[in-house]
């Protein structure tokens, strides 16, 4: 389970305070950094990990500027905009170790944004079926896989581990 800290606008957790101090921390430490803005629909669970924050056509990826925290409110200046921007939060959560807050805003009960540093992102290929050899290089084997239809070919080499913890995964 991640932990979060979380900020609720009229709470009387003793924590409250601190919790907003931590996050404005981290929200102003943002600066020249790149950032991704989503912005969704609250589910009617209220539930926001059942949403798919899989990066969608008005999602913004930018480098946010000059970001601040005044009051309650984030203040922010997107790249080549001399406008500021800003949002009012009524709830906060905070994801430190997935450097994510959500943003829950006075204006708009309905929405969740999640500001979050972007994820590396891998590319997926799925070989079916594919022609498999196998050897030993030394203290590594070596896989070959081929897929005559995509026409692709795929070499993996793994240390005596890894192919010990290839074999446990097969097995299990």
């Amino acid at each position: 389970m991640v932990s979060k800290v979380t900020w609720q606008q009229g709470s009387n957790q003793p924590d409250n305070g601190d919790n907003l101090a931590t996050i404005s921390q981290w929200w102003t430490s943002l600066a020249g950094k790149a950032i991704v803005f989503a912005q969704r629909l609250l589910p009617d669970t209220g539930d926001i990990r059942s949403l798919d924050w899989d990066v969608q056509k008005f999602d913004e990826k930018l480098a946010i500027q000059n970001p601040q925290v005044r009051g309650i409110t984030f203040y922010w200046y997107k790249p080549g905009l001399n406008q500021e921007r800003n949002l009012t939060p009524q709830k906060l959560e905070f994801e430190p170790e997935n450097q994510r807050l959500y943003i829950y805003p006075q204006s708009q009960s309905q929405v969740v944004i999640r500001i979050a540093i972007p994820e590396v992102m891998y590319q997926k290929i799925e070989l079916q079926n594919p022609l498999i050899v196998g050897s030993a290089k030394g203290e590594n084997y070596v896989l070959l896989m081929r897929d005559k239809q995509q026409q692709l070919d795929v070499k993996i080499i793994l240390s005596p581990e890894s192919l010990n913890n290839l074999r446990q995964n097969l097995s299990d």
